[in-house]
């Protein structure tokens, strides 16, 4: 006889059962392979919603294409493909916005950091929950968003941003996002080291653990 077997059979004469083995902790999913940006990017819906599951909890956006067709579409792109799933939230400061968007690994984002829309004029205020692209000078949208946390209608609204949506659900996940380094993370070092950089210096940035296109 087996003296695993055997052991249990002692067990059950005691009334006791051996205790079962405690399942293989599951390895986390790899990260989804991102495709570049498409030659001609497909026409979003005249309204959608995205999202977003991060490391605070669920916030959905409502999109709504007239805003800002360009935003619309770009966003809608980066959405469906993954773009955004694993990228920290390394610029947050409270009563202002709440930035990311910049990828973890640097050749995706060296295939869609250069891949600009161009401007677009602003048919929304930027007020607190809206959402807007980041720029940096004339015609650099890329991939990274903000939020409006605080009414920034008197500052952004002068700057030009074209908000393209709003947060509709989860504003206070939104609210929950840590602001620990507030703008100290380095645009250029995320670019050029992505999420090891952010990892090794920043470790308390929430991220995004996925992202998807919902309808309203």
């Amino acid at each position: 006889m087996r003296p695993v077997l055997l052991f249990a059979l002692l067990l059950a004469a005691c009334g006791e059962s051996p205790r079962p083995r405690p399942a293989a902790a599951s390895a986390p999913p790899p990260p989804r392979v991102v495709p570049g940006p498409a030659a001609t990017p497909t026409r979003a819906p005249d309204r959608y919603q995205a999202e977003f599951t991060t490391s605070k909890g669920v916030f959905v956006v409502d999109v709504t294409r007239a805003l800002a067709p360009r935003a619309a579409d770009r966003f809608y792109e980066l959405v469906q493909n993954g773009y955004y799933e694993r990228t920290r939230f390394y610029r947050v400061v409270p009563g202002f916005i709440t930035q990311w968007g910049i990828h973890g690994d640097t050749a995706v984002n060296a295939q869609w950091d250069q891949a600009t829309i161009p401007d677009e004029p602003r048919k929304a205020s930027n007020e607190r929950g809206r959402i807007a692209f980041a720029a940096n000078g004339p015609n650099s949208r890329a991939t990274e968003v903000f939020i409006a946390t605080g009414d920034q209608s008197s500052t952004l609204d002068r700057q030009r941003f074209a908000p393209f949506g709003s947060v509709v659900q989860g504003m206070d996940v939104v609210d929950k996002i840590s602001a620990e380094y507030g703008e100290e993370p380095n645009y250029s070092r995320i670019s050029h080291q992505g999420n090891s950089y952010l990892r090794k210096w920043f470790p308390a940035l929430d991220s995004v653990v996925a992202a998807r296109i919902i309808q309203p």
